[in-house]
């Protein structure tokens, strides 16, 4: 066996024995890179050099403010406002505090950018009120925790820059974007699986719709909406960078939740940095530890001969399509978010533009959907664990519930997948960005 062929076999091999193992991801991420290396007999101080290079990126400080902007305004009161406001758009129709549930997910994703924290915050909330009004347990679990998937494409979400700093010289501008349509599509997707439950249930309806009300709410919201304003607009228009845009969103959301809101006083508003600092450090570790896996797919040619092997197995775009969203599928059930994007980027992405001829913004957001629909799924699915403990409700329960869920995400992803527009029509429209298609 030849040295790269062994090299290859023990990082990848003691990757997969670490995680099914149950290290943390990091661990595995960074052990396996360590092995790699002393098998090809380079020096451990090259570890340490790509791990700082890894994190050493102006465009990444996006990531730090863009969670703490959510934690902020996640803790700020903010949650309740975007209740009301969906209420008094859908909660008129049959099951309305599941559409409710839904449709203010997709707001609250606007702020967050994180499936666990809309999980959290909106269930915590909403579930309860669910199982008071009628609704099973495991039902209103299972919308709240597929739901808040649509965070993950509503922008500004941090995944998506991470995305962007791993594939290289994709605009966050143009993802930022991409992400409404997709993200509107799953939520409406979820809310046909929701009436047809509800109506077989019979669950209830809630007050006639008023547009009074309505204009009263948007209102009310306005402070909380127009922080996903101010990122999108500047970052697509150009007016400052995405780092740029994520800092003056953190200073935003102090205000609007300490002073406006009144949400939060300084002692939340510590409490909330000290949450962010325990979120940030599990995700730079990743970072880090992940640029030195990376280097070491590079060196191996691990992309290459990842490739050669999809392509062998066959050439139809179609086939491809479909392989490549199960293979992303299978890595969401074991593994966190921010280590996929990390990891599978590089060896994904040439195949998907290569040989399916998918535009990398277009690609982004099957991935963003594919880890998304991970965080539901077992053994890893941290949102279903929140979601279960939030509703108070045995994830077996949960899971069985969440089927027809899973349908409704997976016929959206399929629809991503094959239709370029849905993501990249308001990226062309805006006129900032030429999709790359083959």
């Amino acid at each position: 066996m030849s040295v790269q062929s062994l090299a290859i076999l023990v990082l990848l091999g003691s990757f997969f024995i670490m995680v099914f193992l149950r290290f943390p991801i990091a661990y595995a991420v960074g052990l396996s890179s360590v092995f790699c290396l002393l098998v090809q007999g380079s020096s451990l101080s090259e570890v340490c050099r790509l791990m700082v290079k890894g994190i050493s990126s102006f465009s990444l400080m996006a990531v730090p403010f863009f969670i703490t902007m959510g934690v902020l305004m996640g803790t700020g009161g903010i949650s309740d406002k975007l209740i009301a406001l969906a209420n008094s758009l859908v909660g008129w129709m049959r099951g309305g505090l599941a559409m409710v549930n839904i449709v203010a997910s997709y707001f609250f994703g606007g702020i967050s950018g994180s499936a666990s924290a809309d999980t959290a915050s909106l269930g915590s909330i909403l579930i309860p009120m669910m199982v008071d009004q009628g609704y099973d347990d495991d039902f209103s679990t299972a919308v709240t925790i597929t739901s808040s998937c649509e965070g993950l494409l509503v922008p500004p979400s941090h995944n998506m820059v991470i995305y962007a700093m791993t594939a290289g010289g994709i605009s966050v501008g143009a993802l930022f974007l991409a992400g409404y349509l997709p993200g509107a599509l799953l939520a409406l997707s979820l809310m046909v699986g929701s009436y047809i439950i509800s109506a077989k249930r019979n669950y209830p309806k809630g007050e006639k719709f008023s547009l009074k009300g309505f204009l009263k709410q948007m209102l009310t919201s306005f402070w909380a909406l127009a922080a996903v304003i101010i990122v999108v607009v500047g970052v697509v228009g150009g007016m400052f960078t995405a780092t740029e845009s994520a800092a003056i969103a953190v200073i935003y959301s102090l205000l609007v939740s300490v002073f406006i809101y009144r949400g939060l006083n300084w002692k939340g508003v510590w409490k909330a940095l000290d949450e962010c600092v325990n979120t940030l450090s599990i995700v730079l570790i990743l970072i880090a530890t992940s640029a030195v896996f990376g280097n070491c797919l590079t060196m191996l040619h691990v992309p290459d001969l990842a490739a050669k092997a999809i392509i062998s197995v066959t050439d139809n775009r179609v086939v491809l399509i479909l392989l490549i969203n199960v293979i992303l599928l299978v890595l969401g059930c074991i593994m966190d978010m921010a280590p996929i994007i990390l990891i599978a980027t590089p060896i994904l992405l040439p195949i998907a533009t290569q040989y399916c001829g998918l535009d990398p913004v277009q690609f982004g957001i099957m991935v963003v959907l594919n880890c998304g629909i991970g965080l539901l799924t077992p053994p890893v699915g941290a949102v279903l664990f929140i979601g279960s403990a939030v509703g108070k409700c045995p994830m077996e329960k949960v899971v069985k519930a969440t089927l027809p869920f899973y349908l409704c995400m997976i016929v959206t992803l399929l629809l991503i997948s094959f239709v370029p527009d849905i993501s990249l029509l308001l990226p062309k429209l805006w006129g900032g960005y030429t999709p790359v298609l083959g």
